[in-house]
């Protein structure tokens, strides 16, 4: 029979957090960083708390646990009632260190957006795990042992046995994000929060993930506070959410009330930043759509509806036949090489002026290795690369270093990629100069000016340093940069991937409005399918290094016809609960391009399906793995 006191409590939040604030920094004025935040979270529950970077949700997740206390921060007022199976609800702002340490990773647990960060590399996965158990359910180190095997096997990771005994290092990222969540899930705990755990993931990882943890959520009953920004994992997860907005909450309702019927201008206007998959189906060119930002929290909504009809097939700027790149990655004690990594496998592609070629597939595919090796990052093993009709290998010094003038790169980190040291105006004056376009000092502030107009900044910005900008800024000055030496090709490496669904959104449209102007070419690196529904002519899908599928946008997003294809698209979470979830599982990673000297791997022939789009005639380890 049921305890009294237990049935009374069922109804009740598992967590109820009241007016919560967090400072950050001493003095006359503190940063608030979390402006008195309420809601509840229920058993067996998931609520998503959503935002754009620096809205507080992190933040918040950071104080349930009471990490703030190490992060230079503090709460300043306002409850966290956590209620533990037995025994009356624990405050736990006011709790003991002790009580903490006792109620941590065991009723209440925690995923972080980075892995690598949060495992400890000098210790293997198998101690990692069992430590936890030893300290919160008192096993041996057998038991324990046997019991993080169990784990790894429930978060579906394979040979388990053998993972046990591996370094973090040795992992891929999916690898590792599920490492952690069978380290939060090992005692059961009650309350699990989970901060962007899919964040840098790829799509296919990111759906199992999300698959895993809403499968152990339903088996053990635990209640999930997902961190997140992107509205399409809320979809897929969320049963509750709460959008928060400069440090304050702002709009909470059920998904689907958000979803059909948001209330608050940010609501809205973070719902209709979202690239929604199929938005352009029947439509043969990629849209340039209006977005709505908030402007001193009022929406406003800025560019237009435009079709992108900029391409130019009568000749290709860029012609790319057979390319192969290899690095060597095992040598014997006398400097023999036993292994290589064959990132690259006579990979044949074209490029026309004023068209965007979206390059897709997950890690290790081999699209940045083809952007780096066009851009003479890396030196290719073999094949021909074209540009404006000149052979790349034909090239004298003088005409590579006019290449990287015609070539440009924008990377995935902005703020890795602009110095510290330097304003952004000599950054953006920097291929100007050393590539002679302009001598006049007076004329070159004048081009940094027009460019950073350009791409919607100021031009006072110019004397400004790379961390006085936000994120979605930074990478506005990468683009400018890029322009600067007047290029005909931009390679942009996941140039997106990292931002804010409306900084995205943004970003986009500018991409797009100066390709109109400058008819400009793209090769568009990414795993963002949605993404590249929005700006893409055309689509190349690779696979362990070869092109399996290539077309226009269109045939490949409504007709694809390779499985590799068809899971990539499967694995987008789409911004609607009222969708219904997939029911095929994702399972399996991409394997290894690394394969002993002599075990070269095989080359797919390719058919034409329709005019211009082709596929690879599938093998068996294909059809496995996809």
């Amino acid at each position: 029979m049921d305890n009294p006191s237990s049935s009374q409590r069922h109804d009740a939040p598992l967590l109820s957090v009241r007016s919560l604030s967090v400072e950050f920094g001493s003095g006359s004025s503190p940063f608030r960083a979390v402006k008195d935040v309420s809601f509840d979270v229920q058993p067996g529950r998931t609520l998503a708390i959503v935002g754009e970077s620096g809205s507080g949700k992190s933040v918040t997740s950071l104080a349930i646990m009471r990490l703030t206390d190490y992060t230079g921060g503090r709460i300043a007022g306002g409850e966290i009632l956590f209620r533990p199976s037995t025994g009356p609800a624990i405050d736990l702002v006011d709790a003991s260190d002790a009580k903490l340490r006792e109620i941590r990773g065991k009723d209440i647990a925690m995923i972080f957006q980075e892995p690598m960060t949060s495992l400890n590399p000098v210790f293997t996965v198998g101690n990692q795990i069992s430590e936890a158990l030893s300290l919160h359910e008192g096993l041996n180190a057998r038991d324990a042992r046997l019991r993080a095997r169990e784990l790894l096997q429930k978060v579906r990771l394979p040979d388990a046995d053998k993972l046990l005994d591996r370094y973090p290092h040795q992992l891929s990222g999916g690898m590792r994000q599920r490492v952690m969540i069978a380290m939060a899930l090992a005692c059961g705990p009650k309350l699990l929060i989970a901060d962007e755990p899919t964040t840098a993931l790829d799509v296919t990882i990111q759906a199992q993930i999300l698959n895993i943890i809403r499968d152990l959520q339903a088996e053990m009953g635990t209640a999930v506070i997902f961190i997140t920004h992107d509205m399409g994992v809320v979809a897929e997860m969320a049963d509750d959410v709460v959008v928060m907005w400069k440090g304050e909450k702002v709009e909470q309702a059920p998904v689907r009330e958000i979803f059909a019927a948001p209330k608050h201008p940010y609501t809205r206007a973070l719902l209709s930043a979202v690239p929604r998959l199929g938005s352009l189906t029947g439509q043969p060119l990629p849209k340039r759509t209006p977005v709505t930002v908030m402007d001193g929290g009022v929406p406003k909504q800025t560019g237009t509806t435009h079709i992108q009809d900029t391409a130019d097939y009568a000749k290709p700027i860029l012609e790319v036949e057979k390319l192969t790149t290899r690095f060597d990655v095992g040598k014997t004690f006398f400097g023999r090489v036993t292994h290589r990594v064959h990132a690259v496998e006579e990979v044949s592609f074209d490029i026309y002026p004023g068209e965007t070629l979206a390059l897709v597939g997950e890690s290790g595919s081999g699209k940045s290795t083809i952007g780096r090796t066009l851009q003479q990052l890396v030196e290719p093993t073999g094949g021909t690369v074209r540009f404006d009709g000149r052979d790349m290998n034909a090239m004298t010094p003088a005409e590579r270093r006019r290449l990287r003038q015609q070539i440009q790169y924008i990377f995935q980190d902005p703020f890795a990629s602009l110095d510290p040291r330097h304003t952004v105006g000599f950054s953006i004056a920097e291929p100007i100069v050393v590539h002679g376009l302009i001598k006049d000092r007076k004329a070159i502030e004048r081009r940094v000016h027009e460019l950073l107009e350009q791409v919607g900044l100021q031009p006072q910005h110019a004397k400004r340093y790379p961390h006085e900008f936000s994120g979605g800024q930074r990478q506005r000055i990468c683009i400018a940069r890029a322009l600067a030496s007047d290029p005909k090709l931009v390679i942009a490496d996941e140039s997106v991937s990292a931002l804010d669904v409306s900084i995205q959104a943004q970003i986009v449209n500018l991409l797009m409005e100066l390709q109109e102007r400058r008819r400009l070419s793209y090769l568009f690196i990414t795993h963002d399918m949605a993404v590249v529904e929005k700006i893409s002519h055309r689509v190349a899908v690779l696979y362990l290094g070869q092109i399996v599928e290539i077309g226009t946008r269109q045939a490949v997003f409504e007709n694809p016809q390779h499985s590799y294809t068809r899971k990539l698209l499967s694995a987008v979470p789409i911004a609607d609960p009222q969708r219904e979830r997939a029911k095929t599982r994702i399972e399996g990673e991409i394997p290894s391009p690394v394969r002993p000297v002599g075990q070269e791997p095989a080359i797919h022939r390719m058919r034409e399906v329709e005019p211009g789009h082709w596929v690879a005639i599938e093998s068996d380890q294909l059809r496995g793995a996809a």
